[in-house]
């Protein structure tokens, strides 16, 4: 870590904005980042303050060092940073995010002598938030903190036993409801959830509290902002602060303590705290495309924010990226989709289409294709969840070859060795196709993102890569012969398709009746 010069100036957490280069209004903590690029990788032997039983952990996961942007947030958190500030993280997809904040959190929480739930990490999909899960659960145990998942996976009775532990009573005595509730107790000290149902526990579950926390992760923030999600954010932050000066609050007080536990937060003057909460909630805001919009990032109320992200460029794809476009003719993209699939070779791919309808329909076409001799299956919002993590898990250990998904896939979801992302449908937003061309080429491994188009689309998708900076998408030529072997094939796959269409929608009509 040494070496490693970081330039700040007074940034404050001033809502003053001033204007970028195209106009756009800029908060001034924005325009004097952390470059992340200037960070190295950094062995695990060579991180200070690393928790030995962390180490080992780390190790076991198969982790030997640091990412750049992991080394860059552990300075502003257990190193000289210490979380005096609430950092915003703009990095690229599989630069190695989840593990820059979850790293910290658990480092810091190790000491802790009770349990209760101090770090919240929010996602915007239950599929995210499992994998989020995974590696807390990974690090959590080995200094004995407890993680616990709410997302709708299961009902929300199986939830609160997970995550509320309740008193032993006595049988024959009569207690006093109120006294029963605030003996209940956290089973875990690091929840990971979804806005729906943490809204549900917030509402609903006696003795869930957010009383003590100490750490509020939004990831993928710019979609957890865009999307209201039953205003679960001022929620959070009314409930996590809402025992300002109140040592003992009224009975309709939202506050609730654990026995006689209880987290105080004053009004504070020390270290720039005049006017705030102390101890304060701890924010870390992330994403590979985060909002720079004022209005929304005010919703955030961050403390003296701390602005990391790599390099100059708002929008950033993959350094080991390579982007190809292919021209396709009119009314057979289809055909050019499975030339260029035999064309890799059965490489793992992910193909992204632009509604679950499409997803649907494509893969069941591809299917119909018998020449294929790979396993092709669908990812989408509409599946249940137990069948898309079938279906992850099956696509992870290599069992399915290509994977026909919706833009449900594109968020923060990582699979390994997945070499190639196709846009069968051009995406329509520059962030868009960051974050669909982010499952390919992540942790530093290379890979490629073809784009099939039809002639008229072609100038509209080099503006949309111009916005990256992006220039270099060369051309990738499909032989027509490749195209015309499967015109017959295609033929029939048409009418199977047509016909599995019709037999769907006469079930759906008589599941109605």
């Amino acid at each position: 870590m040494e070496g490693q010069k970081s330039k700040r100036k007074s940034t404050t957490s001033s809502t003053s904005t001033s204007t970028s280069g195209s106009g756009a209004p800029v908060l001034p903590w924005m325009r004097d980042p952390i470059d992340i690029t200037t960070f190295d990788q950094c062995p695990l032997k060579l991180l200070p303050f690393l928790d030995p039983r962390l180490e080992e952990a780390l190790q076991k996961m198969g982790i030997s060092s640091l990412f750049p942007v992991q080394l860059a947030a552990w300075q502003e958190t257990i190193g000289p940073g210490s979380f005096e500030r609430d950092l915003c993280i703009n990095s690229p997809t599989g630069s190695g995010k989840t593990l820059a904040y979850a790293l910290p959190i658990v480092q810091m929480l190790s000491t802790r002598a009770v349990k209760c739930l101090r770090a919240l990490v929010v996602l915007p999909t239950r599929d995210l938030a499992l994998q989020v899960k995974d590696v807390f659960a990974a690090l959590a145990p080995a200094v004995g903190l407890s993680v616990g998942l709410a997302i709708g996976q299961s009902s929300i009775a199986d939830e609160i036993s997970q995550l509320i532990k309740k008193p032993k009573l006595e049988a024959g005595i009569c207690y006093d409801p109120e006294d029963v509730v605030q003996k209940f107790q956290s089973s875990v000290d690091i929840l990971v959830a979804t806005p729906g149902r943490l809204m549900d526990h917030i509402s609903n579950t006696k003795g869930f509290t957010l009383e003590h926390l100490s750490f509020l992760v939004v990831d993928e923030t710019d979609r957890l902002l865009r999307e209201a999600y039953q205003s679960w954010l001022p929620t959070v932050l009314q409930v996590a602060q809402c025992c300002n000066n109140n040592f003992f609050p009224s009975a309709g007080s939202y506050a609730s303590t654990f026995g006689s536990l209880r987290t105080i937060r004053r009004n504070g003057v020390e270290r720039g705290f005049k006017g705030k909460l102390y101890p304060r909630l701890v924010k870390m805001v992330l994403s590979a495309t985060l909002t720079q919009d004022p209005g929304k990032l005010a919703q955030l109320d961050l403390h003296h924010p701390l602005f990391l992200t790599t390099g100059e460029k708002r929008y950033q794809l993959p350094d080991q990226l390579k982007s190809f476009k292919v021209i396709c003719e009119s009314k057979l993209k289809p055909l050019y989709l499975v030339a260029l699939l035999q064309s890799l070779q059965g490489e793992k791919c992910i193909v992204f289409t632009s509604s679950v309808e499409s997803t649907h329909r494509l893969c069941t076409l591809l299917n119909f294709f018998d020449d294929l001799n790979f396993e092709i299956k669908e990812y989408s919002r509409l599946q249940r969840q137990s069948v898309r993590s079938k279906t992850l898990k099956a696509f992870r250990a290599g069992e399915i070859c290509v994977l026909v998904s919706s833009d449900a896939m594109t968020r923060g979801m990582d699979v390994e060795e997945v070499r190639n992302v196709i846009n069968y449908d051009m995406p329509p937003y520059i962030k868009t196709y960051i974050h669909r061309a982010g499952r390919t080429a992540r942790a530093g491994k290379s890979g490629c993102c073809f784009t099939l188009l039809h002639k008229d689309e072609v100038k509209r998708f080099k503006k949309l890569l111009q916005k990256a900076d992006n220039n270099s998408c060369p051309l990738y030529h499909i032989p027509p012969q490749s195209v015309e072997s499967h015109r017959s094939i295609y033929t029939s796959a048409l009418e199977k398709l047509k016909e599995s269409v019709e037999s769907e929608v006469h079930r759906k009509r008589k599941a109605l009746v």
